[in-house]
């Protein structure tokens, strides 16, 4: 481990014919002792707390200095990856691959940056863009995660021990792109909710505890895509909003059924629709933002969440891979003019209409957060973080860095916990205090 000090910081399965591969568990990780309130908002994970790249925290510095915000900490050792960390009591839990390209892991590290444990759970893809993405999903003292090959395993948080493992390609034949499965598990009411699209099945859900198969959804006849599913909730109603290749859908949690889909996908509905971000949801409005200029639209729920009407698009805002943030009223993001340029937009949550549409200095196209009423936005291209008040009037950055350790693409988002900034870059974590 390659450990740097920073001011005065001291930083020192052998798969079987069975589908469903369960381990010896001791501890704090046998099934007994697995008693999550889920009825709570007990789940951390992919892009905060609630999936929509929103942070609620205060009292952020609202500028930094010349250099940046404070450097507190920075590791080399989390492995090849594009996922995020994720920070839960006292822990920080990050997946990533070996150098050799061969293996995913699983690490935990303290909040000064010193390595717990480090623990091998699956096979990454073997095509193109290979480096791990899926985020940690931490449930009470369980993390969930799935491999670029579709394994998905449950591990203990206080050890690393793997608790069970399924292979969601035999077992639900799935069906992928040319990234593999790109997903970070969406785990409540003891289930974990992977999306292997197929001829098999698009949807499923597994028991958190167990990993034995709770329902499987009809096949869309698609392949998967590389959308990370949301729960939502309307009218006291839950459903999952998910997607497979084409489709947008909302699945009963229940019993996996398919209430509604959405296909109309673009101006030109041919081709091959690549989908990677999370929707947004409020308000029993759903917004969709996809890349490759197949823009972004609006879908309103009916009252019992069987079916969607299109209120607007846009064409102006098509996110490739970095995520969006809706701030008082307004959606943020950037979008794709090609695979090595894209600029900064802002559109109106009711109407769809373009705010703004920036060309950020010398920078691209990226990742974006929010906290305390600024924007994040993180060039995948040069590293480039810049502190953004979130206003529809302009973009415009009132402080900004570069992050110069790990290799790569800068495709993690950022993470934001406890006023510490956290940035993966490759093999490289950092930790910044901007409070």
């Amino acid at each position: 481990m390659k450990l740097k000090k920073v001011k005065g910081f001291c930083l020192s399965i052998a798969l079987v014919s069975l589908s469903v591969v369960n381990f010896s568990c001791g501890g704090s990780s046998k099934s007994d002792d697995f008693n999550p309130d889920w009825n709570a908002q007990s789940q951390h994970g992919w892009r905060g707390p609630d999936r929509s790249g929103t942070y609620h925290e205060t009292g952020l510095l609202k500028s930094w200095a010349e250099e940046g915000p404070t450097l507190l900490w920075e590791t080399l050792d989390v492995g090849k990856g594009y996922s995020s960390p994720v920070v839960v009591n006292e822990k920080i839990y990050v997946t990533g691959m070996t150098e050799a390209e061969d293996t995913e892991f699983f690490s935990a590290y303290t909040l000064d940056g010193k390595k717990l444990y480090q623990v091998d759970y699956g096979t990454p893809w073997k095509e193109s863009y290979p480096d791990t993405r899926t985020t940690p999903t931490i449930v009470d003292n369980r993390a969930y995660v799935i491999s670029g090959m579709g394994e998905i395993v449950c591990l203990s948080t206080t050890d690393g021990t793997i608790i069970w493992k399924v292979d969601g390609n035999k077992e639900f034949g799935r069906k992928v792109g040319i990234w593999g499965t790109s997903e970070s598990p969406l785990v409540f009411d003891n289930k974990v909710i992977f999306t292997p699209g197929g001829d098999k099945t698009s949807i499923v859900a597994l028991n958190a505890t167990t990993g034995e198969t709770v329902w499987q959804s009809k096949s869309l006849r698609a392949i998967s895509s590389y959308v990370s599913p949301l729960l939502i909730t309307h009218n006291g109603r839950k459903q999952i909003v998910a997607a497979v290749m084409g489709h947008v859908m909302g699945v009963n949690p229940e019993n996996g059924k398919i209430e509604w889909t959405f296909t109309d996908w673009a101006k030109e509905n041919t081709g091959e629709k690549i989908m990677c971000n999370t929707p947004l949801f409020k308000d029993r409005r759903i917004y969709v933002s996809n890349g490759y200029d197949q823009g972004s639209f609006m879908l309103e729920l009916n009252d019992d969440a069987t079916a969607v009407e299109l209120l607007w698009r846009n064409d102006d805002l098509d996110t490739h891979h970095g995520g969006f943030v809706l701030v008082d009223g307004t959606i943020y993001g950037s979008n794709w003019l090609d695979n090595n340029s894209g600029k900064w937009v802002a559109v109106d949550w009711e109407t769809g209409k373009t705010m703004y549409e920036h060309e950020w200095a010398r920078k691209n196209k990226g990742s974006i957060i929010t906290a305390d009423d600024m924007l994040y936005c993180y060039d995948e291209r040069r590293g480039t973080i810049g502190l953004v008040p979130a206003t529809p009037e302009k973009f415009e950055a009132v402080s900004e860095f570069r992050i110069t350790q790990g290799e790569g693409p800068h495709w993690a988002h950022p993470v934001i916990n406890n006023g510490v900034l956290y940035v993966r870059h490759g093999n490289a974590l950092m930790a910044y205090q901007i409070k």
